[in-house]
């Protein structure tokens, strides 16, 4: 460790270089997007909670899904829309270490969750039959617990690797947060472990589980056409392409962040694609799955009407 390190306390986060009346606009229309998030996952989460037909392993994974969302927009949306406002930008080294960690251990839990879904589907759909012995509540509680604790191990690795890096000035992140590769940036030693480690983490959380995704949903595909009630496919459909556009909307900006050549796409547009996974994606999951899932869809009217007839 070299003694610049040592002395590191804060970091300068420039965030977006903005005239300070188009930041106030970016404040509010970030706020809106912030209260629609929370206000979304809330419903979602609460309508599985007190709808007992929701209280399937598919609703499950989904009320986990809603927790990260809410998580992982709560970790980096709060110190953005603070920046906006205030002209000193800074962050103190151990709440960005922190920001870092939670980020990636938000993010890995929900690649591992959607995976998770989609096998719930293929499931349902191809072995309906064997549906509730091979997901049973047991199951299911594994598979969310290991979510949960590979994402995290994956991230304090990535902060461990961090961690041991000297830093030398100037301390500025060229990001409105604690983006991994925008600190590294900052690293005055060789950082060719952490761009390694990092490529194998995106194999493994990234292309990996979206493998396993695309193939769930080519067996799903083939066993909807061998449906022959237009009502079962229908249902089948509405469930599996809200679960796909959620799949397509993850991954496809994650994929083209973490694992493009870097000259494709400069540090603006990067934040751009972290303002898309971190702020947007969180926010369209619960319209996408209330507007496309019948179920869902279902519930909410039958909580208006239980409100309406008390």
């Amino acid at each position: 460790m070299t003694e610049n390190q040592t002395w590191v306390t804060e970091f300068i986060l420039l965030g977006f270089p903005l005239s300070p009346k188009l930041q106030g606009f970016l404040f509010g229309l970030f706020s809106l997007f912030y209260a629609c998030t929370l206000l979304g996952n809330s419903i979602i989460l609460g309508l599985i909670w007190l709808d007992s037909r929701l209280h399937t392993p598919l609703y499950f994974f989904l009320s986990h899904l809603a927790i990260v969302d809410i998580a992982y927009a709560s970790n980096n949306v709060p110190k953005m829309l603070a920046n906006l406002l205030n002209k000193e930008k800074t962050i103190s080294f151990v709440p960005c270490i922190m920001q870092m960690f939670l980020y990636m251990a938000f993010a890995h839990t929900e690649c591992l969750i959607l995976v998770m879904m989609s096998y719930d589907r293929y499931v349902a759909i191809c072995h309906p039959l064997h549906y509730s012995v091979i997901m049973s509540w047991r199951v299911c509680t594994i598979q969310a617990v290991t979510s949960w604790a590979c994402g995290s191990l994956l991230a304090l690795v990535h902060v461990v690797l961090i961690l041991r890096l000297p830093f030398c000035g100037p301390l500025e992140i060229n990001h409105f947060f604690c983006e991994i590769l925008s600190v590294l940036k900052l690293a005055c030693a060789d950082t060719r472990l952490n761009q390694v480690v990092i490529f194998v983490a995106c194999v493994f959380i990234l292309l990996g589980p979206l493998c396993l995704v695309l193939v769930s949903y080519m067996h799903i595909l083939f066993a909807i056409l061998r449906i022959r009630s237009g009502e079962g496919r229908r249902k089948a459909f509405s469930t599996c392409s809200s679960h796909l556009c959620v799949v397509g909307l993850f991954f496809g900006s994650a994929i083209v962040m973490y694992m493009a050549p870097k000259s494709h796409h400069p540090e603006e547009q990067q934040k751009i694609l972290s303002l898309f996974y971190s702020l947007f994606n969180p926010m369209l999951n619960p319209l996408i799955y209330s507007l496309r899932n019948a179920e869902v869809k279902g519930a909410l009217r039958r909580a208006l009407w239980k409100e309406r007839s008390m």
